[in-house]
């Protein structure tokens, strides 16, 4: 059984797993959506991709070997934490379906949350987004790199540009996300949710 059910609470907590292109707008959501859930009394950790990389990797190289372990280590770090008995929400781009897949292999209540937009989109946000645990201007540099060959430290591959984004048509919630306020998109998320309540509310109880 790998999604919620209404019908009995589980011991192990659930996992839900935002994903989608850089830009698109999911750690803003995934951010949100925690905030409201532990605003509820609901047990909950938030785990970041961009954050944790660097605790998998402290010197990374952004080669496609080492994000294929990165988030080979992410999926078992969520699954750990679950098994704890703690509710999860990953943060983390997944470009490939087999990855999320294989988090989805390894707990009982997992939900794949897609937030979805276009990749002019996704561009345009994150040109206005400042450097933090992702690089600034992404997807410029990516662009100049493939247009011209100008190599840019610690750029690595970028969803969307140098690799595809591989969409679930079978992942349990997609928000599109091109003109949705972060409260708007964050409620879509919530009331995907909530035929699930006790599944969110009840572990550990």
């Amino acid at each position: 059984m790998n999604t919620f059910e209404t019908q009995a609470c589980p011991p192990p907590g659930w996992v839900v797993w935002f994903v989608g292109l850089p830009g698109s707008g999911k750690s803003s959501v995934a951010a949100a959506v925690k905030d409201d859930l532990q605003e509820r009394g609901v047990p909950v950790r938030l785990l970041q991709m961009d954050r944790q990389r660097k605790i998998y990797f402290p010197s990374p190289r952004y080669t496609a070997e080492e994000r294929h372990r990165a988030y080979t280590l992410f999926a078992e770090e969520a699954a750990s934490v679950a098994a704890s008995g703690l509710n999860v929400i990953m943060d983390g781009t997944a470009p490939e379906l087999a990855m999320r897949e294989y988090g989805r292999s390894l707990v009982d209540y997992f939900a794949e949350v897609h937030i979805q937009c276009r990749l002019e989109t996704a561009i345009a946000r994150e040109s206005q987004r400042e450097g933090g645990l992702v690089m600034a201007d992404l997807y410029r540099k990516a662009l100049t790199r493939q247009k011209t060959g100008q190599q840019f430290e610690g750029l690595g591959q970028v969803v969307g540009v140098d690799v595809p984004f591989e969409t679930n048509p079978l992942a349990e919630c997609v928000v599109e996300n091109d003109d949705l306020t972060l409260e708007e998109a964050r409620d879509e998320v919530l009331r995907f949710l909530e035929p699930w309540r006790l599944a969110l509310t009840c572990v550990n109880d």
